[in-house]
């Protein structure tokens, strides 16, 4: 494993140790069961049968310098605003599709641009790594944004109903995880 390569590994362990460790300060709350529950089972099968057949193993490093310094770059902004919005919702955060006890609509930071930047910015992470290390990991982007789209929509209709007055007027003015476009 090349230099390049463990920037990326220690990047996303030190990010995923990170927020587990900033969950227990979390306000309560529980998952909302259903169909959630089974995507996530489906997603994860999905990813040990890829890991097992060991699909990104062999495809290093791409080798062009331009490639992965714009990688690196779409990576870090990505953890960065991840992390930003994770400091922005404070105690309301929650795993996709959780319901808190006593949530509050936050609608300041980076919540100002996009109505969920912790998805938009663990998807900017993924795609940076797909573009500095191997277009194999495109295939984990497509597997996480579909997750994303489904959570997000899952939770703006729980939203819509617990602020009837706020989260429509929030959800016309902006975008669900792409400032100005989506």
């Amino acid at each position: 494993m090349r230099a390049f390569e463990l920037v990326f590994l220690i990047g996303w362990l030190v990010f995923w140790v990170g927020w587990l460790a900033a969950a227990v300060r979390s306000k309560p709350g529980q998952l909302a069961w259903g169909r959630s529950v089974g995507i996530r089972l489906v997603i994860a099968v999905v990813v040990v049968v890829l890991l097992r057949l060991r699909l990104f193993r062999g495809h290093g490093v791409t080798g062009n310098p331009w490639l992965e310094g714009i990688g690196l770059a779409l990576f870090a902004a990505g953890l960065a605003l991840a992390v930003w919005a994770r400091v922005y919702i404070g105690r309301n955060w929650g795993t996709p599709m959780s319901r808190k006890a006593d949530p509050e609509l936050v609608t300041s930071g980076p919540y100002r641009w996009v109505r969920h930047p912790i998805y938009s910015g663990i998807t900017l992470a993924m795609i940076g790594t797909a573009v500095g290390l191997s277009p194999f990991w495109l295939l984990a982007v497509v597997l996480l944004g579909g997750y994303f789209v489904y959570s997000a929509t899952r939770e703006e209709r729980y939203l819509e109903q617990r602020f009837p007055d706020a989260y429509p007027a929030y959800k016309r003015s902006t975008r669900m995880l792409i400032p100005f476009v989506f």
